[in-house]
């Protein structure tokens, strides 16, 4: 009692086996998952920028105009 018998041994053998054997499984996994991450990363970059020819959002709030044009403009 309180000690490992050679069954319990084997046993942790085989799952350490499964976890770390083969070509490196968890790392493959880390690196499918940093991949994912900088996929996501980009994605919202992209979203931040709004396209050239995307029409912009109205403000409907009273006392703000549609399309503000600076004071130089309006001289012109």
């Amino acid at each position: 009692m309180g000690s490992f018998s050679i069954w319990h041994l084997l046993i942790l053998g085989a799952v350490v086996l499964l976890l770390f054997g083969g070509k490196g499984k968890i790392s493959d996994i880390m690196g499918d998952f940093a991949k994912g991450i900088k996929s996501f990363k980009k994605g919202l970059a992209d979203d931040e920028t709004p396209a050239a020819g995307a029409p912009q959002a109205l403000d409907h709030r009273p006392g703000v105009e549609a399309n503000p044009v600076s004071q130089s403009q309006k001289a012109s």
